[in-house]
């Protein structure tokens, strides 16, 4: 039902900083929860930040005052910004929509992912 696209990852020096996005398509973007999770290996999937069609932010403690989530629901996008970046946010960074329908069934969608490393 909903079709999401990463991008903008990459390789980049420790302090540095860089911006993911998050393109959804095929389904109506304000009524989900959206949320950038990433996976290093060996690990598993943790959360990084989400923010609701509210526009409530909440962030993994390991990157609170670094990264920043935004969305855009006329674009129907979802951004990450990254500053600060660290050797340990090395990772598979993935987009995460969610929504619950009125029996508080929860959908959840993901995208492909996008590889940020971050190394000197």
């Amino acid at each position: 039902q909903v079709h999401l696209v990463e991008s903008g990852g990459g390789l980049v020096q420790p302090g540095g900083s860089l911006r993911l996005s998050c393109a959804a398509s095929g389904s109506i973007f304000s009524l989900y929860a959206m949320g950038w999770y990433r996976r290093a290996p060996g690990k598993q999937r943790d959360l990084v930040a989400t923010i609701t069609s509210g526009g409530t932010t909440n962030y993994a403690d390991s990157v609170k005052g670094r990264f920043t989530i935004s969305r855009d629901n006329a674009k129907k996008t979802m951004t990450l910004q990254m500053n600060s970046l660290k050797p340990e946010d090395t990772a598979v960074y993935y987009c995460n929509a969610k929504r619950t329908n009125a029996n508080h069934e929860t959908f959840a969608y993901w995208g492909q992912g996008t590889q940020v490393t971050v190394s000197s």
